[in-house]
């Protein structure tokens, strides 16, 4: 079934996305003047196709990697003459660059609408509020206590962990001085905070912002009674069972599953021995911990889970908007995630961030299934993102992106006169270069984490 949600949502999000970005080409390039000769969805054997009044073949081909809209020109081949005025080249370079930029815009409104929608549907949010703080960590430092709620990051407010692990997320690699407002319990005033950032997470292949500056989240208490196991995991391999309770781990007591959480992730691929309460009998238990990511960021893995519980109701809050501050909401969340993606492309480009985080097509795919099974919301969510994320790409000043024509256009508004086919031809190849450099280490990437 998760197969089956992998690809449908994958085959949807590719589907509206694309769809969506090459309608922005072609609605705007109609408005000027210029004449569609197709419009592709994906790319190869065309398995449907149509035409329309104005003579544009539609086109829904078999690899739906992308698309495209062929639009008459010049430089592409002979155009009769009574024609000539709605070929793309005889534009003027204002309507040219409209017509280009018209793909990414039409993924960040996308992306909008889809907040937009969201912001009105709601969402429950689990308050962040600290349950413990490790000793000697970046946050024990600064003084943050335990019990107190995470109100704002750097001057913006946190509803929820989502939010500030976003702000977070925003200082990845940096130095200097993280500011976090926390209200203790019972109190009616925030505190304030500040951490010191030094190159933080710098270089780290897949990182925790949040329980890196020693924060540990508060959650209800778990009792460390497995009620699931990976058939392929370290606990199923050792013969641990559903309803056993561990009781310690090298010796050392277990009072709730977050410590097991804790102890297990300190110990990648080490040999350990549980202490489990199984039909009222006390067994010792040999494991040998897998484990999870590479180097310095490896983590014991031990492939058991236990049974979730409810949430206390003070814990949770709804946050939801009417249809007019929706819209408000979904604008600032689209221009966050922009500048964030922007943000992170750049310091991926200064070492600042592991191009580890770098995600591909099956990571993608992978995401798209989850978050489709996960529920509406979170699948538009996805959406949303995706969009953002399309939206930068094709901005960036790379030829044979739309943000290399850009770049070409707007060197020629400014010299009055269009760059040399000679230099537009180097680019091309060295935009090539790159976009195929940078596909094969996502790839790398994902095949990395399978």
């Amino acid at each position: 079934m998760s197969a089956l949600y992998m690809i449908v949502g994958t085959l949807v999000a590719l589907g509206v996305l694309v769809t969506f970005h090459e309608f922005g080409h072609f609605w705007v390039a109609r408005r000027c003047g210029v004449k569609v000769l197709r419009f592709s969805v994906g790319f190869g054997m065309p398995l449907v196709r149509w035409h329309d009044r104005q003579g544009t073949e539609y086109v829904v081909a078999a690899i739906p990697l992308g698309g495209y809209v062929k639009m008459l020109d010049e430089r592409e081949g002979d155009v009769p003459v009574e024609q000539l005025d709605q070929a793309f080249n005889r534009k003027r370079v204002g309507q040219r660059i409209a017509i280009v930029a018209a793909g990414p815009v039409a993924n960040f409104l996308l992306a909008l609408f889809f907040f937009w929608v969201l912001a009105m549907l709601g969402s429950q949010q689990v308050r962040p509020v600290i349950g413990s703080v490790e000793a000697g960590s970046i946050a024990a430092l600064a003084g943050l206590p335990a019990n107190a709620e995470i109100v704002s990051v750097d001057g913006e407010a946190t509803s929820g962990w989502s939010q500030v692990n976003l702000q977070l997320v925003r200082r990845l690699g940096e130095t200097g001085s993280l500011q976090i407002n926390v209200r203790p319990q019972g109190a009616s005033a925030d505190e304030p905070h500040t951490l010191a950032l030094d190159h933080w997470l710098q270089g780290t292949d897949e990182p925790d912002p949040i329980r890196s500056l020693g924060i540990r989240p508060w959650r209800p208490a778990l009792e460390p009674v497995l009620a699931e196991l990976d058939p392929k995991g370290p606990a199923q391999a050792a013969g641990l069972k559903t309803g056993d309770r561990l009781l310690a781990l090298d010796g050392k007591a277990l009072g709730d599953w977050q410590q097991v959480v804790d102890q297990v992730r300190e110990r990648p691929d080490a040999k350990v021995t549980l202490r489990v309460q199984r039909d009222g009998q006390s067994l010792e238990v040999p494991v040998t911990l897998a484990s999870r990511g590479e180097g310095k960021d490896a983590a014991g893995y031990l492939g058991a889970g236990v049974k979730a519980v409810q949430w206390p109701a003070e814990m949770t809050r709804e946050v939801s908007y009417g249809p007019v501050a929706a819209i408000g909401e979904g604008a600032r969340r689209t221009w966050t995630m922009s500048v964030l993606t922007l943000d992170s492309l750049k310091k991926m480009l200064f070492g600042e961030l592991s191009v580890k985080n770098l995600s591909g097509p099956i990571t993608i795919a992978k995401v798209a299934g989850a978050s489709a099974q996960s529920g509406v919301g979170d699948f538009l969510n996805f959406l949303a993102y995706l969009s953002i994320s399309l939206g930068v790409l094709n901005l960036l000043p790379i030829p044979v992106l739309d943000g290399g024509h850009l770049l070409f256009y707007l060197i020629e508004w400014v010299r009055g006169r269009p760059v040399s086919d000679r230099v537009q031809g180097w680019g091309i190849q060295i935009g090539i270069s790159l976009v195929v450099g940078v596909m094969l280490l996502a790839l790398i990437n994902d095949l990395g984490r399978l």
